[in-house]
């Protein structure tokens, strides 16, 4: 994990960068957290580490969550619940502050629509808008899936709706997760890669031609925003050299 612990510094650098000029710029920062080890490992910095802790403006920061199985808020499975042991549970942050994905509706679709209505009035949505995250913490699949759009999945098409229902046939389950016009509206994007077994779909994505129904990590690119990918070594491995000196 040493890797992914740098990794984990790093984005606790981005991420207190991004909340304090965003406070600064509107009031208040808005971040839609991903699920996995890495961000874990990042959640638990933040919320213990104590130069980190003091430098972040909690009472400021809207949680919202890029994507959710579809498990209730106590499951193992759940990133509401790694999210709220690894972070919620240790930082000065009010509950209202934190807006989960009610994913212990059995309907996933009414799932999805309900984060839908949530997210409209936190961001005070026109019919058409979509809400602009401060911050939009990724990972990245051994496949090359991003938030919960893997490969073939019919979220991948949708341009119109916020959040998405999205049955996963190689894992049999649905997924609930924020559409690609809502990440791809994102001041920031953060990608946080670990792992030897991340290689060939990684440069794939980066390095591969444009083929985002194999590849969704490729789906995301904002066009008025920035993205950020933080590698370590053996997730980078297959990289171009000059590709590996940018990351």
């Amino acid at each position: 994990m040493a890797d992914a612990n740098a990794i984990a510094e790093t984005a606790a650098l981005e991420f207190l960068d991004a909340a304090q000029k965003a406070v600064q710029a509107k009031g208040t920062f808005t971040v839609a957290l991903a699920g996995g080890s890495t961000p874990k490992v990042l959640y638990g910095l933040l919320a213990t580490n104590p130069l980190l802790q003091a430098k972040v403006p909690w009472q400021k920061i809207q949680f919202f969550f890029g994507d959710e199985r579809h498990v209730p808020p106590d499951d193992a499975e759940s990133n509401f619940r790694m999210a709220s042991e690894a972070m919620f549970s240790k930082a000065p942050i009010k509950v209202q502050q934190v807006h989960r994905i009610h994913a212990e509706n059995s309907n996933v679709d009414e799932a999805a629509a309900e984060y839908e209505n949530e997210l409209r009035a936190a961001f005070q949505l026109k019919t058409g808008e979509f809400p602009r995250f401060d911050l939009v913490l990724l990972g990245m699949g051994p496949e090359g899936h991003t938030a919960s759009l893997f490969p073939g999945t019919k979220a991948l098409q949708e341009e119109r709706r916020l959040v998405a229902g999205n049955w996963v046939g190689k894992l049999y389950t649905e997924r609930i997760t924020l559409t690609p016009p809502v990440l791809n509206n994102a001041a920031r994007v953060m990608f946080l890669v670990h792992g030897a077994e991340k290689a060939p779909a990684l440069k794939a994505v980066l390095e591969g031609p444009y083929e985002p129904d194999q590849l969704p990590a490729q789906i995301i690119h904002p066009e008025n925003g920035s993205v950020l990918w933080l590698l370590d070594p053996t997730a980078s491995s297959m990289l171009a050299q000059q590709a590996k000196s940018a990351n």
